[in-house]
């Protein structure tokens, strides 16, 4: 299936899920003001290199290090560095587009 198309921004961010394989998932990430919830830090098991398409937001990890990404910026976090996302735009969407892999 190919669909290039924004979702609709409810209430919340919305995880896409573009491809699954053995040791790769792909997921597009649309945000607009949102963050991490507040229960806590993202501790994957997977390594994630993750680019910003299109607005702009900012990483927290847990050492106090604040990154922020803007468009064509992109990061790479490896498996079980505690990050959360702080802030994005409020203003427009931020499109992220995240790679996952072991």
């Amino acid at each position: 299936m190919n669909h290039s198309e924004l979702p609709a921004l409810p209430d919340k961010e919305v995880f896409e899920e573009l491809l699954r394989a053995d040791n790769v998932r792909i997921e597009r990430i649309v945000s607009k003001g949102h963050t991490s919830p507040e229960q806590g830090w993202y501790d994957q098991i997977e390594n994630e290199w993750v680019i910003v398409l299109e607005g702009s937001g900012k990483v927290l990890f847990e050492d106090g290090t604040e990154v922020l990404l803007n468009r064509g910026d992109y990061l790479n976090i490896l498996a079980h560095v505690k990050h959360r996302v702080i802030w994005t735009d409020p203003d427009r969407e931020t499109v992220w587009l995240a790679f996952f892999y072991l």
